[in-house]
């Protein structure tokens, strides 16, 4: 990016008058009316959005990771996302190196620190206590300060194997003692849901909140069970984390029914499910909620604000003079749009999110 660089005749999802975003040195410096700003350097975002920029609060990240691995900038700015948070694919053993490819990348990103010691070097990473080192993920914690948001901990059978939710009350000791939230993966039992969510406190996340597994969080008659209404009660976070197989249209509806939002619409995005589906990127599941119901500001809102208020980083959720330049410039395109769940459902929507740009880190990179 220039020393100066100009947005011209951008809007936001308000649908106020179309007005330009002054940029200089990376920072937000000025608005002015509709294609009046001074510079030569810049980018016509005529018929375009602008909203702060994007944050995927669950992904993984690290490239040499498999099955749940890619690299920062194909799932970041690539996609039109300014911020991803890397969702537990790192434990103590291996978070530094994370930390040093974020430096390499145009992307901004955060991490939730997995409880295991390996992370995802084995996909059942839980399924042996003496891997939950308190002592080496403590220390982690205290390396990186600005970069681990929290601690993540994937309590389903195929991950904890005999183990039950013992892993989670160990997180709990380890969140007592580094003061970090926890990110809980829910998936198929045991052990039981209910079980899950009785540990979460204030702040925590549950992701995969929208699954369709039998261990899910409704009743066969799509009531929420009562353990996820005392959780949002305590000030539980819910997260999308769709995934390739965490993403029902039908529980998504449940939660609409009975007014289950989402604190924050995530990807869950790896290398074979953006490749392959049925993820493919953010701005897809972004755009199965509008298919939804929900509306264009409360989907935005729910990629930037609520995000952004969850990483306790609200200038990410902004578009302020003087603040750093976080910006996701994006259209809404009317036409058909297939969207496949993760139980191989397909819905025709009307009308598409699509990214077209993306300012972070004092660079712009065009989608």
């Amino acid at each position: 990016m220039k020393q100066r660089f100009v947005l011209r005749n951008v809007r936001t999802v308000r649908e106020e008058e179309p007005f330009d975003i002054v940029i200089e040195n990376g920072f937000i410096t000025e608005f002015a009316e509709a294609n009046t700003a001074a510079g030569d350097d810049g980018f016509d975002g005529t018929g375009l959005y602008v909203s702060s920029g994007w944050i995927d609060m669950h992904v993984h990240a690290v490239a040499k990771l498999e099955p749940y691995g890619d690299a920062i900038d194909e799932i970041g700015v690539k996609q039109g996302v300014a911020t991803i948070v890397d969702a537990g694919s790192c434990g103590a053993d291996d978070i530094g190196d994370l930390a040093a490819e974020v430096a390499r990348s145009k992307t901004n990103v955060f991490a939730f620190l997995n409880i295991s010691r390996i992370g995802l070097q084995r996909i059942d990473e839980l399924s042996r206590l003496e891997w939950i080192d308190q002592g080496k993920a403590v220390k982690a914690a205290r390396a990186y300060p600005d970069f681990i948001v929290g601690l993540k901990a994937r309590i389903s059978q195929s991950v904890v194997k005999d183990n039950g939710v013992e892993p989670l009350r160990r997180a709990r000791e380890l969140s007592g003692r580094t003061s970090l939230p926890i990110m809980v993966h829910i998936g198929s039992g045991p052990p039981p849901v209910s079980e899950v969510l009785d540990l979460l406190q204030e702040g925590d996340i549950v992701t995969h909140y929208l699954n369709g597994k039998k261990n899910n969080l409704f009743d066969p008659d799509g009531k929420p069970i009562p353990s996820l209404v005392k959780a949002i009660e305590r000030g539980v976070h819910m997260d999308v984390g769709h995934g390739t197989a965490s993403f029902s249209f039908q529980v998504a509806e449940y939660a609409k029914d009975y007014g289950i939002e989402p604190g924050t619409i995530s990807s869950d995005i790896y290398r074979g499910n953006r490749i392959n589906g049925p993820v493919y990127s953010l701005a897809s599941v972004m755009t199965k909620f509008l298919y939804l119901g929900y509306s264009l500001q409360e989907v935005i809102s729910a990629v930037t604000v609520k995000a952004a208020a969850w990483l306790k980083r609200p200038e990410l959720g902004r578009i302020h003079v003087g603040d750093p330049a976080h910006l996701t410039l994006f259209a809404v395109r009317q036409g058909p749009q297939s969207l496949t769940d993760s139980e191989g459902e397909t819905r025709i929507a009307d009308r598409y999110i699509e990214p077209k740009g993306v300012v972070v880190n004092g660079s712009f990179t065009a989608c």
